[in-house]
């Protein structure tokens, strides 16, 4: 969310400083909504592979995975053939503890400079038609 000292927001928006500070204005209601990009994922058995340390560790998600019936036994074995052969690389490598948490971020940045290119050209357009 951009901050903006008093005088430049009057210079980027002066109507509605002018609204808002004038004193006519009594209320202001402001919505502001965190977007997580990882509401409502559910992890697959690969992401749950990837987070693994070892390739023992990947076969006891995958018997717990197949205990929970969240996975068959048949599925699992193929599984536990790929990580034989290719190790946990074969699924894309190690998600790090803060895996999620930097893909996050990267996506807020990119939303933040989509706003921004957007804010511009807003600005652009009013600048134009005045």
């Amino acid at each position: 969310m951009p901050e903006y000292e008093i005088d430049e927001f009057k210079k980027k928006y002066p109507r509605l400083a002018d609204e808002i500070l004038s004193g006519k204005t009594k209320q202001i209601n402001l919505q502001i909504q965190l977007l997580d990009p990882w509401r409502g994922y559910v992890p697959t058995v690969v992401d749950y592979i990837r987070r693994c340390k070892t390739i023992e560790e990947a076969f006891e998600v995958l018997d717990y995975l197949v205990k929970r019936g969240e996975l068959t036994q048949e599925q699992a074995e193929k599984y536990r053939e790929v990580l034989r052969s290719g190790g946990i690389e074969a699924f894309g490598g190690r998600k790090e503890d803060d895996y999620y948490y930097r893909e996050a971020v990267k996506y807020w940045n990119k939303l933040a400079r989509k706003i921004k290119r957007s804010e511009s050209e807003l600005e652009e357009n009013i600048e134009e038609t005045t």
